[in-house]
């Protein structure tokens, strides 16, 4: 019997449904809601998740404001355009769209946003949150990854889960993640010796490396859940991590590429966006 391909739009409707109706409380209590977005350069997946995170807006009821900027900005400017930006009352989201341009040292881009606005969770404060069990929102993405489980009935108390990618954006903050819920995880880098045995050995497996086929059939046990949070591109067309027809002969539950994962993230981060708006202007 096949594995179930995860319905990411189906749950990500759940989230957006429960965004739209705290703006709509928020909006009566005479709250601004706005999320503002800066985009640098000319990446076109970065220009693809740019229109999605706007149209989700409108469609919660969310202001959003798209700041474009050319690839040779200096870092300086950059920052400077970031800290003009929130002084605006109104905005209760900030991201910097990221991959940026290499020599934007993002680090320091990303710690001039002001963590109570910082709804991707990446300054250095809200990852510190993060860690000591304070934050009152997560990062997306790995927000995203938490909630499938939870809405497929998964309890992470005592699971054995391998995470292979160790980035900034999923694989580090998804870890003390699933630490904080009770899991037993096991990260995987390009350094990591025998990849395939620390998969075969997961309960959950999660990617997010952006490498078409990088899971494979024969690295998941039977009945595995599978989530795939990367994202490549091959010749115009999307994909994931994961082999989804081989994953599925072996997994219980595995997401698609495109529709799993994507949606549950911008429907996370305009959650974040209405929590924020929420916390800060009480």
């Amino acid at each position: 019997m096949a594995g179930q391909l995860i319905d990411g739009k189906k749950i990500a409707e759940i989230i957006a449904k429960r965004t739209t109706e705290k703006v709509v409380g928020l909006k009566k209590a005479g709250k601004s809601v706005k999320l503002a977005v800066i985009l640098v350069g000319d990446d076109k997946p970065s220009q693809s998740y740019v229109k999605h995170k706007g149209l989700a807006s409108k469609k919660a009821g969310i202001e959003f404001d798209l700041h474009k900027f050319k690839a040779d900005i200096t870092k300086e400017d950059l920052i400077t355009k970031v800290k003009e930006l929130q002084v605006d009352p109104d905005l209760t989201g900030l991201i910097v769209q990221l991959p940026l341009p290499e020599p934007l040292y993002t680090t320091d881009v990303l710690n001039a946003i002001n963590p109570k606005i910082d709804v991707d969770c990446l300054t250095d404060v809200n990852l510190g949150k993060l860690v000591m069990k304070t934050n009152t929102i997560v990062p997306p993405t790995p927000g995203a990854v938490i909630t499938i489980l939870k809405e497929i009935g998964t309890d992470l108390k005592g699971c054995d889960v391998t995470i292979i990618g160790t980035g900034a954006l999923v694989g580090k903050p998804l870890a003390i993640m699933m630490m904080n819920e009770g899991a037993s995880v096991i990260t995987v880098n390009s350094k990591t010796k025998n990849t395939k045995g620390k998969c075969l050995q997961a309960d959950i497996i999660v990617t997010g490396v952006g490498r078409k086929d990088l899971l494979r059939g024969d690295m998941v046990s039977e009945g595995a859940i599978v989530i795939d949070t990367g994202v490549d591109f091959v010749d115009g067309k999307m994909y994931g991590d994961v082999n989804v027809k081989e994953i599925q002969e072996k997994a219980s539950f595995v997401t698609p590429t495109p529709g799993g994962i994507g949606p549950n993230t911008v429907a996370r981060l305009l959650w974040n966006t209405a929590v924020c708006a929420e916390k800060n202007k009480l």
